[in-house]
């Protein structure tokens, strides 16, 4: 299952969907090929089908030991595998996303009232930031404490090695803010507030 999980998130929905515009994430935007660049790139529908496919990547992957009955196994450390899939993707030389969008589809299959709260803090920090890497580094902590309150060890362990996972692959995204130059969505508070400075 595990495996599979693997296979599933190392599909590259951004580089399939950027193919069918003759375009190359590798090369245009950030570089990245998740869910933000690709709305970046090609726009909010291709964007929205990517996020789709991300967050599905996840969620069927975490589904396995419940569609199957499979006991003794936690679906989350099934669930881990779609999200190293997507960051070191088979199919796409071992390159791929940050893992936010398959890391909420884990979510939403494991625990459906976590999963809405982390969008609520991630679509909050994205209106005020208007930067959806602020939100992922900022949201990813404020998660772990809240996991405490399920009283679910897993749940927070793996939200602590998430936190850690999603930070280091921002490094370079957190460079930028504390630089003042990261990429900015075209909304939220911050947006406004700099396009009137």
């Amino acid at each position: 299952m595990f495996i599979v999980a693997y296979l599933l998130g190392s599909i590259p929905s951004g580089v399939l969907v950027a193919k069918q515009f003759n375009k190359d994430l590798h090369k245009e935007g950030s570089g990245n090929t998740g869910t933000t660049n690709t709305f970046r790139v090609l726009g909010v529908k291709s964007g929205l089908v990517v996020l789709a496919i991300d967050l599905l990547k996840g969620t069927v992957a975490t589904l396995q030991p419940i569609v199957f009955q499979v006991h003794g196994i936690n679906p989350l450390l099934i669930g881990l595998g779609a999200i190293l899939g997507h960051t070191f993707s088979v199919f796409d030389h071992f390159r791929g996303g940050k893992a936010v969008a398959t890391s909420a589809g884990m979510l939403l299959a494991y625990n459906p009232s976590y999963f809405l709260i982390a969008c609520c803090l991630f679509i909050f920090f994205i209106y005020v930031s208007s930067m959806v890497s602020f939100s992922s580094v900022v949201s990813s902590p404020i998660l772990v404490v809240i996991s405490f309150f399920y009283h679910d060890l897993i749940l927070s362990t793996v939200a602590i090695a998430l936190t850690i996972f999603i930070i280091y692959r921002h490094r370079t995204n957190i460079q930028r803010i504390l630089a003042g130059n990261e990429n900015l969505v075209p909304f939220g508070i911050y947006y406004h507030m700099k396009n009137k400075s």
